[in-house]
């Protein structure tokens, strides 16, 4: 009892210290509700879009943006509140106290805040603060990356960002699939493109060694040769000590010496093994066995591969989480870091894949139109007026289905517009062909499956034609391909041909053909790059405009 009472007393001493935690409102819930909230007293935080002194200086109408929506909440101050020129700059932050009010009639707001404290104020330079109260372009906002969230833009986008990912997690877990968290430093190449970033510690190591080295070069032979006869001496020493049968505690001193004399060695010895640069084998390659992993290691393409580890146990996984490509692309649609969302599917063949890939997508759609509807009509206002029809359009529409042969052979037979990549049995199929697939000749999304086997990924199963791979990928307007996937190749002669028909090394896959050696299971599964829904979604032209941070070549930006 009296450690009870103790221990109540030092939370208390303890909350006395604090300062009182703030019970904050959000814009979203106000205006949600709006007038049905007048007469509430609350406490609102967020940061200034548009001030403006009103009565010859006696109050001011603030618009005030906490994140939470895309709308803003009028507020009013008076100047005996506090001083106006404080609160009205763009960019302000305030966190202020009042009453919730009906506001007169012929106003567009349905409520307003009258403020009769203003809790707390963060100041901006106007003449320095640079996001202006006029329209900046997305492109000059990438030079701001740290301030362009409190655009009206780019909040949206991460509020539908957000709700994607949300609804990603709902999806699987709704459909009995397990989160798997995989690796973002690997040893394989999934893609088996070779446009890896390369994790490596051996440059931080050798500018390490460079500097030690100036700072204390390495022992000469002389050095090593004087040490190594100290040695010898403190040695003969101790033997002679011994014999003379002297004390235990001349003994000890000795032997204490002796093991000093050796250990000087040792390190006089490793140094001199320091040599400046990176460590090369005698072939002239790289000595990756000096580096941290002992192995050559990278920031990895994908989770897929291993994910399957765990959909050969498990049976329904997914992984979501960021992927990397050293691609030295500045196109519109590519980026250096990107997140993926990677299910993978046991006892499932290519098609319960695709009917897999087709309700995710249209339950992102149906997800983003119920739960995200202001945000999108956002979007449709100011960038893209057919983003909420595409959305209906995907979300309540079976998705067509057509072999990539047939595919090719539609195209082929196009009249009325000429393609810039010639179309042929054999190619690639760029974005000009899948986006005229899905938006003019099938007006609705489509998916391409057994496309050649020389342009997909080793891991594809070979279909018996021994010409294609059961591969599909789903092709929606605005964006063409926004799924990728595949049947894995489960049979274990077959996938060694093809990982060495790709020009890779069977060494690091060992463990990836040991799922085929030990319990060989059909399975399938594929990728959704996340930044190209959102692209999908929002309407936006730029891939770097829908990622917080984006990365792509010479710039990675915080």
């Amino acid at each position: 009892m009296a450690d009870a009472a103790t221990d109540a007393m030092a939370a208390v001493s303890l909350s006395d210290d604090l300062e009182p935690a703030t019970s904050r409102t959000s814009i979203r819930s106000i205006l949600a509700n709006g007038a049905a909230r007048a007469g509430e007293r609350v406490v609102v935080g967020g940061w200034v879009k548009t001030g403006r002194e009103q009565g010859k200086g006696s109050f001011a109408f603030l618009e005030l943006n906490d994140g939470s929506c895309v709308a803003n909440l009028q507020v009013l101050v008076d100047a005996a509140v506090h001083p106006l020129a404080r609160l009205t700059t763009t960019g302000t932050s305030v966190l202020v106290e009042g009453e919730l009010k009906k506001p007169p009639e012929g106003t567009k707001q349905c409520v307003e805040l009258r403020v009769d404290r203003v809790l707390e104020v963060g100041e901006v330079d106007s003449a320095a603060y640079p996001l202006p109260k006029t329209k900046l372009t997305l492109e000059n906002l990438r030079d701001v990356v740290h301030l362009r969230s409190r655009t009206n833009t780019i909040g949206a986008v991460a509020r539908i960002r957000h709700q994607l990912a949300y609804a990603t997690h709902r999806f699987f877990d709704e459909n009995g699939f397990l989160y798997v968290h995989t690796p973002i430093i690997t040893t394989s190449d999934c893609e088996g493109a070779g446009e890896m970033f390369q994790v490596t510690t051996l440059f931080s190591h050798a500018e390490k060694v460079e500097k030690e080295l100036k700072e204390n070069p390495a022992p000469s032979e002389s050095d090593i040769e004087a040490a190594s006869i100290a040695v010898k001496e403190k040695g003969d020493v101790v033997a002679q000590l011994k014999v003379a049968k002297a004390s235990k505690h001349e003994i000890t001193a000795a032997v204490a010496q002796l093991k000093v004399a050796k250990e000087y060695v040792s390190k006089l010895d490793e140094r001199s093994k320091l040599k400046p640069g990176i460590p090369r084998r005698d072939d002239g390659t790289v000595a990756y066995e000096n580096d941290f992993f002992k192995r050559q290691a990278f920031l990895t393409v994908s989770g897929q591969l291993q994910v399957e580890t765990y959909a050969c146990a498990l049976s329904s996984v997914y992984t979501f989480g960021p992927t990397f490509r050293a691609e030295n692309s500045h196109t519109s649609r590519h980026l250096a870091e990107f997140w993926m969302v990677e299910p993978e599917i046991a006892f499932a063949n290519l098609q319960d894949d695709m009917n897999c890939a087709e309700r995710y997508v249209q339950y992102l759609c149906k997800w983003l139109l119920e739960h995200c509807r202001e945000d999108m009509e956002f979007m449709a206002k100011n960038y893209d007026k057919t983003a909420i029809e595409r959305l209906t359009l995907v979300s309540s529409t079976p998705f067509e289905r057509i072999s990539y042969t047939k595919a090719v052979e539609l195209l082929k037979n196009v009249t009325g517009k000429k393609f810039e990549k010639k179309v042929e049995w054999g190619i690639d199929l760029a974005s000009e062909h899948e986006r005229y697939l899905t938006e003019v000749i099938f007006k609705k999304p489509v998916i391409v499956y057994n496309y050649p086997k020389e342009i997909k990924a080793f891991y594809m199963r070979l279909n018996d034609d021994q010409m294609t791979v059961a591969a599909m990928d789903v092709l929606v307007p605005k964006v063409g391909e926004l799924v990728g996937g595949s049947q894995r190749e489960e049979r274990l002669d077959v996938l060694k041909a093809r990982i060495l028909d790709a020009g890779l090394p069977l060494e690091p896959y060992e463990w990836y053909l040991d799922l085929r050696r030990f319990g060989t299971v059909k399975h399938s599964g594929f990728g959704l790059g996340f930044e190209r829904m959102i692209l999908f979604a929002t309407g936006l032209e730029n891939i770097r405009d829908v990622i917080p941070f984006p990365r792509y070549p010479g710039r990675a930006d915080l």
